[in-house]
C-alpha cells in the first residue's frame, strides 16, 4: 500500500522476531493502535473515568501471557526503530483464558471485575467460532500510528501468515475487529467471516484465512 507519494529513498523495512526486550515498545505501538478501537471502548467502557488504564494493563497482561506461554511475535523494524508488532497464538494452545488464573487475578487488580469478565466472555464468543481443526490466532497487531499507510501492516500480516504455514498442525489465522473500514483490506488477503459478536450496537467481526502447510518454507529473518 502507498499514498502515491515517492517511495525510493524510504528505509527498507526489516522483519524481526521479538522476544520480552521489546516488551515496551510493543505495548505502546498496541496501546495506541487499540485505544480507540470500538470493541477496546465498548470492553472496557470509554465513557468511565481510567478507560486508557484499563487499556494499556489489558495490553500489558496480554503480552506477558504469551510471552509466558512462548507464543511467537514478529515485528517490522525500519531504521532501528519497531513500527509493527503482531503476536501469535499456536492451534495447538486452544487458549482459554478463564484457565488462566494468575492472569485473571492479574486482570481484576488492574482493569476491574466488570471489565475482566466482559472481556472474558467476548473471549470465549471468539473461541466459540474457531474453525476444526483449530486455527492460529492472532490477538494482537499494530501499527504505530506515525508509520501507518505505508504497507507495514500488509507487510507484517504476509510474515505472520508465513510463519502459520510453517506449522502443518494449523488449519489457518483467525482475527477479529470491530472497525469496518478495516474489512476491505482483510478481505483483500484472502479472509472470509466466521462470524459476528455482537457488542452494544456494533458487531465485532470474526475472520478466517486458509493456510496452506508449506514443507520448506524460510522462517522470518533480518535480511
Amino acid at each position: 500500500m502507498t499514498n502515491g507519494s515517492d517511495n525510493r529513498h524510504q528505509p527498507e523495512p526489516v522483519i524481526v522476531r521479538l522476544d520480552e526486550t521489546a516488551a515496551n515498545e510493543a505495548r505502546s505501538i498496541l496501546y495506541h493502535a487499540y485505544r480507540n478501537e470500538p470493541t477496546f471502548q465498548y470492553l472496557f467502557d470509554h465513557r468511565r473515568p481510567g478507560y486508557e488504564q484499563r487499556v494499556r494493563a489489558t495490553i500489558r497482561e496480554l503480552i506477558d501471557l504469551y510471552y509466558e506461554l512462548r507464543q511467537d511475535a514478529v515485528g517490522v523494524m525500519v531504521n532501528d526503530t519497531l513500527v509493527a508488532v503482531a503476536f501469535i497464538g499456536d492451534p495447538e494452545l486452544r487458549m482459554n483464558l478463564a484457565d488462566q488464573f494468575s492472569w485473571r487475578i492479574r486482570m481484576v487488580l488492574t482493569t476491574g471485575f466488570a471489565a475482566t469478565r466482559r472481556y472474558l466472555d467476548y473471549h470465549q464468543k471468539i473461541r466459540d467460532l474457531l474453525p476444526q481443526p483449530l486455527a492460529h490466532q492472532l490477538p494482537l497487531m499494530g501499527v504505530n500510528p506515525a508509520y501507518q499507510n505505508r504497507g507495514y501492516g500488509r507487510l507484517l500480516l504476509k510474515t505472520v501468515e508465513r510463519l502459520c504455514s510453517e506449522n502443518p498442525r494449523g488449519s489457518g489465522l483467525v482475527l477479529d475487529t470491530g472497525n469496518s473500514r478495516y474489512l476491505p483490506f482483510y478481505e483483500s488477503e484472502g479472509f472470509r467471516s466466521l462470524g459476528k459478536i455482537q457488542l452494544g450496537d456494533f458487531e465485532d467481526h470474526v475472520l478466517f484465512r486458509e493456510v496452506q502447510p508449506e514443507s520448506k518454507s524460510a522462517a522470518p529473518g533480518q535480511n
